[in-house]
């Protein structure tokens, strides 16, 4: 009888998940060589995977919910990495990215690197690659981000897209990442996004000064109900808040940055300046 390490699940985000795993597994009477054959993987990974000796990840999240029948269901396992992927770190950014993909309207404002709903897939691959190279994700880590991006941008492509309405801090446009050519297509990118009828781009200059009223990247979101919904965050941490009385004075300063920051015309032309002298 093999004698199987005892689980604990509420140790970590991710021995819940291995716990829930070995569960689900044991529920149907498979073996842990059983799910892998379903799976693509080895015993020994499925093993790791429920002890915690190796992380879960959205390629194998996938093909478990596909093996045990929940895919798309509220509980899958997808969804549940992408629990310990965004929340332990950005407290709120799961809950966000659900009404995200609900919401009439998303105002967007971001310092330094272009959000990243506005971002093509190579500007991403050249932020994350910078990330394996510090030694914060691994390369498969990397590309699951990427390939995790790409589908929340995706999930904007509707029928009737949300209104998206985006300020970015001149330094968004002026910090290199990655080569020219990886920089010059995503300015491009950033025209043919103003150019599209449900989207505002405006660019906050340095000029502003102190009447920039933000200093972290700030999202708000409008539902179909007319409700309002902050989500703030910084590089540790992350809030969401259903209070008026904390988000309507973000959306008091967001309207005062709008007023300080260049119309889209001139951002528009900003960037094709920034865009041409690019090397």
């Amino acid at each position: 009888m093999v004698n199987l390490k005892p689980l604990n699940p509420d140790a970590s985000p991710e021995a819940a998940y291995g716990a829930r795993l070995r569960g689900e597994r044991e529920a149907r009477g498979w073996r842990q060589d059983d799910l892998a054959g379903r799976i693509g993987y080895t015993g020994r990974h499925v093993s790791g995977v429920e002890t915690c000796h190796k992380p879960p990840t959205r390629k194998f999240s996938i093909a478990v919910d596909v093996a045990l029948g929940f895919v798309g269901a509220a509980e899958s396992f997808e969804r549940e990495w992408q629990r310990i992927e965004h929340g332990v770190l950005l407290q709120g950014f799961p809950e966000y990215l659900d009404l995200e993909g609900r919401a009439a309207e998303i105002r967007l404002f971001e310092v330094g690197v272009v959000p990243g709903l506005l971002q093509t897939r190579e500007y991403a691959q050249a932020l994350a690659d910078g990330a394996v190279d510090r030694g914060i994700i691994t390369p498969e880590q990397a590309d699951e981000r990427v390939a995790f991006l790409m589908t929340r941008q995706a999930a904007l492509l509707r029928d009737v897209p949300p209104v998206l309405i985006a300020v970015l801090d001149e330094s968004c446009i002026l910090r290199p990442v990655g080569s020219p050519d990886v920089m010059k297509a995503q300015l491009q990118y950033l025209i043919d996004f103003a150019a599209q009828p449900h989207t505002t781009l405006q660019l906050a200059p340095f000029s502003i000064g102190e009447r920039r009223p933000f200093n972290r990247a700030v999202n708000l979101l409008t539902l179909q109900d007319r409700s309002v919904v902050s989500y703030v965050e910084s590089e540790t941490q992350g809030h969401l808040d259903r209070e008026l009385s904390s988000v309507i004075p973000l959306v008091r300063a967001y309207h005062q940055l709008q007023n300080v920051s260049l119309s889209q015309t001139d951002s528009v032309d900003s960037i094709h300046q920034h865009r041409k002298g690019s090397p």
